[in-house]
């Protein structure tokens, strides 16, 4: 049995010594090892389009503007006479918007649809119906209208947008009143605020062309979903070339609820004004970042409380704060009748104080 194996050793060793001898004569005899596949992208979006574009519209509105009927007269006759008349002349204006419901809900931007007259949505199939403000948030700039239509193909919004910096978005809207354009590009960055376009920031900024009419419409993921409401985008005038924003559309979806729910946003109010910090604070061995007070509102909520222009909020309920757009998206998230423990530093004195979270008055009243 010993001589067995022994013989069967000697062979299988033979066998490898004469495969190395081949390889080393004829490496051409290998099987060429060939890179593992990388995953490619899809050749088309096409499916993505075909199943968000239906439940985009394009949105028509007019308004009647009253002016002078002849402006900069030089003659003192005509300008006696004329100086007073007016003509009343329609203004168009164009945007787009998202069917978010069956029954005819439709999510917009603010500004498409502010201080108009009539409104009037064209859908995807060529019908046409005029259509009514449920409500608008200034704070976001997003605005819910609503159509008389039944049985409408409703979007799929995303409830966790779960973006990246990479990723392909397309956009959808009424681009110069070519309805449903479809631009695509990545999402270039998330989470942009201090832009002053609206009190609260929460932006996605992509490439993805969004040109006059845009507005409103929807920012689509290659599964077909909306993941965001197109808003706006920097003007080349400025030399700014594929800068584009838009709302998330989980953030879209919270502000509708409580729109069509309430009639307004349930939003949380102190009475502040806040801005960043240059540097972080030194706090004897504590290095602490927060949120500057640039105003306190008389008689508010945060003006009862002591707080006063100058002072530094390092921490809201024991949680650090990093910075004043994180700090007034959480005091907008708190509901009215709760409040909020504060740590402050003024000078050099450090002290805690609690404020009373009210409903955030109408903007212009505060």
């Amino acid at each position: 049995m010993i001589k067995i194996f022994q013989f069967i050793a000697q062979f299988i060793v033979l066998g490898l010594a004469v495969a190395f001898v081949a390889v080393y004569l004829r490496p051409d005899l290998l099987p060429a090892l060939e890179p593992a596949a990388a995953p490619s992208a899809p050749h088309s979006y096409a499916n993505a389009v075909n199943a968000t574009a239906p439940s985009v519209v394009s949105i028509y509105t007019r308004t009647l503007v009253t002016q002078p009927l002849f402006e900069n007269l030089s003659d003192p006759l005509y300008r006696a006479l004329y100086q007073e008349r007016t003509v009343t002349l329609p203004r168009r204006g164009l945007g787009s918007g998202v069917i978010v419901s069956p029954d005819g809900l439709i999510l917009t931007t603010r500004h498409v649809i502010s201080d108009v007259d009539n409104i009037v949505v064209a859908l995807f199939d060529g019908r046409i119906a005029e259509a009514r403000v449920v409500g608008s948030d200034p704070g976001t700039d997003l605005a819910v209208l609503k159509i008389e239509m039944d049985n409408l193909p409703a979007a799929s919004l995303a409830t966790d947008a779960n973006l990246r910096t990479g990723d392909v978005v397309l956009a959808i809207g009424n681009a110069f009143g070519l309805s449903h354009t479809v631009t695509m590009g990545i999402v270039s960055a998330t989470g942009r605020g201090q832009l002053n376009l609206t009190t609260f920031e929460d932006f996605i900024q992509t490439d993805a062309a969004i040109n006059a009419g845009n507005s409103g419409g929807a920012l689509v993921n290659p599964a077909g979903q909306v993941v965001g409401i197109n808003s706006a985008s920097l003007s080349q005038s400025i030399g700014a070339q594929g800068i584009s924003f838009a709302i998330p559309a989980p953030l879209a979806s919270q502000i509708m609820t409580q729109i069509v729910e309430y009639g307004q946003v349930q939003r949380g109010w102190i009475g502040v004004d806040l801005m960043d910090l240059s540097l972080a604070l030194q706090l004897g061995e504590r290095t602490v970042t927060g949120a500057r007070v640039a105003r306190a509102a008389a008689g508010s909520p945060a003006w009862e409380a002591g707080l006063r222009p100058g002072d530094i909020l390092i921490s809201a309920d024991g949680d650090a704060v990093s910075s004043a757009r994180e700090l007034t998206l959480l005091i907008s998230q708190r509901t009215p009748g709760s409040s909020i423990e504060f740590e402050v530093v003024r000078g050099r004195q450090l002290f805690t104080t609690s404020v009373d979270v009210i409903q955030q008055p109408p903007l212009g009243t505060r």
